[in-house]
């Protein structure tokens, strides 16, 4: 049975774990304890050398990054629908999954860090330079976000996709980790739009603190 390493709580845990469970995939959940460094473990490090989850496993193919991730559980299950198979389509998908790496998670998770994991993990208090620093990437992109919504569904159209699993996994931590995005009425509504599927209801795991 193909097995997915991860943290539940990570908004990267999170789109794959919806994705495998929105199209329906067996998969065994196997835990990685990031509070005490299993990730740093030989065992897991043999899986990803980037000592880093999520992490597939599927019958002795070992793939991680979730954006790539998210893109062979859908392959899995064209059914689905969650990836499209015309090149354009394809590509537009592709092209929002690589903004959420390049641009989406890394503004995102600047805030998640120092309002909430820093206190989790004992790191002390938020840096006011790097939160400043998060705010204003997340109001950057986020306006990109917004604008690209108008008048759009999903984010790839009148369709789902594991873009919007992707890019939409950040927002379960916007009003814990007080992203300045009170104005962006399109992502608001888009993000209420997804959080109404019942495998991303049931793939929300919100950690302690």
């Amino acid at each position: 049975m193909m097995k997915l390493h991860v943290a539940p709580p990570s908004p990267r845990a999170f789109k794959v774990l919806a994705i495998a469970r929105h199209l329906g995939l067996e998969f065994e959940l196997c835990p990685v304890d990031l509070v005490n460094g299993e990730q740093m473990r030989p065992e897991f490090t043999r899986l990803n050398p980037n000592q880093k989850m999520p992490v597939l496993e599927d019958d002795g193919f070992v793939l991680w990054e979730s954006n790539a991730i998210a893109q062979y559980l859908a392959a899995k299950k064209p059914e689905g629908g969650l990836l499209p198979t015309d090149p354009r389509s394809r590509a537009d998908v592709t092209r929002w999954q690589f903004w959420d790496s390049a641009h989406w998670d890394p503004a995102c998770a600047t805030l998640v860090f120092e309002r909430l994991v820093k206190k989790l993990f004992g790191r002390g208090d938020a840096d006011p330079a790097q939160v400043e620093k998060g705010e204003g990437e997340v109001r950057r992109f986020g306006g990109v976000l917004n604008a690209w919504l108008s008048g759009r569904r999903f984010l790839c159209g009148d369709r789902l996709s594991v873009a919007d699993f992707s890019v939409g996994a950040w927002l379960n931590y916007a009003d814990r980790a007080a992203y300045p995005i009170e104005e962006l009425r399109e992502v608001r509504r888009w993000y209420a739009g997804l959080v109404e599927l019942p495998a991303w209801r049931e793939s929300i795991v919100v950690p302690p603190g």
